[in-house]
């Protein structure tokens, strides 16, 4: 059964929500939605490196916040309500250089006035990069 407000939803239908945003000046993309999941991707690049090449542990957090944050207003009545972030932590677990990242956020709860959600983010071989849980407060809009 799907989470989200509007049956059937596609990619394409809510693109236009990462535009003028942080994630699209690291180049985040919205690749595919489930009944209860939601996928994206960044490049491993000059945009998204620390000073040692590697991944950016805040280029990780900001795409978990981005998946699990869109995630979290598709579920909701954009009339009525809007979702913002409480609170993220993050554990980094491997380390990526280069390539493609892949995050998934799902649901672990989604009430009336809170939601979490968990993002696992993997490299290219589909290991385990980064685990992310993001808070969000569901509020009724002016």
């Amino acid at each position: 059964m799907s989470i989200w407000f509007h049956k059937g939803l596609t990619v394409e239908q809510f693109q236009y929500l990462g535009k003028n945003t942080l994630g699209e000046h690291l180049g985040m993309q919205f690749t595919e939605i489930g009944d209860d999941f939601i996928r994206g991707t960044m490049p491993v690049d000059h945009r998204t490196h620390q000073p040692y090449g590697l991944l950016h542990g805040g280029a990780s957090v900001a795409l978990a916040e981005t998946l699990g944050s869109v995630g979290a207003a598709l579920t909701v009545d954009h009339e009525k309500l809007m979702c913002v972030g409480l609170e993220i932590n993050a554990n980094h677990v491997r380390s990526v250089r280069s390539g493609v990242v892949t995050g998934t956020a799902k649901p672990i709860h989604i009430g009336a006035t809170t939601q979490v959600w968990d993002i696992r983010i993997t490299d290219e071989r589909d290991k385990l990069v980064c685990v992310s849980r993001l808070t969000v407060a569901v509020l009724k809009r002016k």
